[in-house]
């Protein structure tokens, strides 16, 4: 069109525009009211599709408006093309950003159900954001007319260049996804090195794990190293463990009475105590003539590493309490020393004299005259 502009041209953008600015915030206001309906189910699906449509509806209704308010203005044709280029390039920004937030938010979701704990695996997560942006602006080149094929050979002559320079990072990367693959450790697992280093995965992102130990200590371990060591995980194949309680008794005690009494102290610390395991039998074992007493080891069962402290902390007091109560003797250390006075036996001294004085202290005697 070659025609100038008018007045009622410009009352029509206006009422376009301002059509789609209404719509996008009626839009997001009715989509928060049902994204608070939303949080009150238990579907999680209800609260992804909400959101989606938060972020990408007020967007599609201004994008609308200003589609509207260009065809009613008298553009030329390359013009008019140009806008609808920069208007369908908005939408697939809007779409490729909202996908990436959605999918990785699900990741993010299905790392922490898989947890049980407050632990995250960023690596997943950034590696999904990066592959959904990646597609996105794939897609929007081919949208907007620029061919990607040289593109992608650039890539991946450069990758390669960046493969060598960036060894190190990116053998911690795929020992990162290696180790979150195979399950071997996940966020959440309280892990012990053969280095020393122990307690819980809090994170595993594209670079190293981090790991928190008891009580707020946080430990940086490389994924190369991490994929490397020996190491205990106490949360496999299970997460409740045993736990191995040594006590000891008087030589004088009535063992069967010792085992009954403490069977009842550990089966009360299993059902009363939070972190124990109710179901559990609790095991008393006698294993040792000790130098002051019979020891025994008590098998007690936590639902999770860490409770194993306040277990043994409640079983110890209770026990003590109740061997007072029913008499049992807890022996004391005590090792006999006997000491035995060595015989002062005389020594030969220079020249055939011997050493001998009081109280052990050497003292020279005369040699001893010979005839002939």
């Amino acid at each position: 069109m070659n025609r100038a502009v008018t007045l009622h041209d410009l009352m029509v953008v206006g009422a376009a525009l301002a059509a789609g600015a209404a719509s996008g915030v009626l839009l997001r206001l009715a989509l928060r009211w049902l994204g608070e309906r939303a949080r009150r189910t238990r579907w999680s699906g209800d609260d992804i599709i909400v959101d989606t449509l938060s972020a990408l509806a007020p967007w599609a209704a201004l994008t609308a408006g200003a589609a509207a308010a260009a065809a009613a203005l008298p553009l030329t044709p390359t013009v008019g093309h140009n806008v609808d280029q920069v208007l369908i390039a908005t939408l697939i920004l809007v779409a490729t950003t909202t996908a990436a937030r959605v999918v990785a938010d699900l990741v993010r979701s299905l790392a922490l159900s898989r947890s049980g704990v407050a632990g995250t695996a960023t690596i997943f997560v950034n590696l999904t954001r990066i592959a959904v942006l990646a597609m996105g602006v794939l897609v929007l080149l081919e949208t907007l007319g620029i061919s990607i094929a040289p593109l992608l050979t650039a890539l991946g002559v450069g990758g390669l260049a960046v493969a060598l320079a960036l060894q190190d990072t990116l053998a911690n990367l795929f020992a990162g996804v290696h180790i979150l693959a195979s399950k071997t450790v996940q966020p959440g697992h309280y892990i012990r090195l053969s280095s020393g280093e122990e307690g819980y995965v809090v994170d595993i992102n594209w670079r190293n794990t981090v790991v928190r130990q008891l009580p707020d200590n946080l430990v940086i371990i490389p994924n190369a190293k991490l994929a490397d060591a020996i190491m205990t995980n106490f949360h496999q194949p299970e997460q409740q463990m045993s736990i191995l309680v040594q006590a000891r008794v008087g030589y004088g005690s009535d063992l069967e009475h010792v085992e009954r009494v403490t069977s009842q102290v550990a089966e009360d610390v299993m059902a009363e105590v939070t972190g124990g395991v109710p179901d559990h039998e609790p095991a008393v074992r006698f294993h040792t003539f000790g130098e002051s007493g019979i020891d025994f080891s008590v098998i007690l069962r936590a639902l999770e590493f860490s409770d194993q402290y306040v277990i043994k902390h409640e079983f110890i007091k209770r026990l003590h309490r109740r061997y007072q109560a029913e008499g049992i003797d807890i022996p004391l250390p005590v090792r006999t020393v006997v000491v035995r006075e060595q015989s002062q036996v005389p020594l030969p001294g220079p020249r055939g004299a011997s050493w001998e004085g009081p109280g052990g202290l050497p003292e020279p005697t005369a040699p001893v005259p010979t005839k002939g």
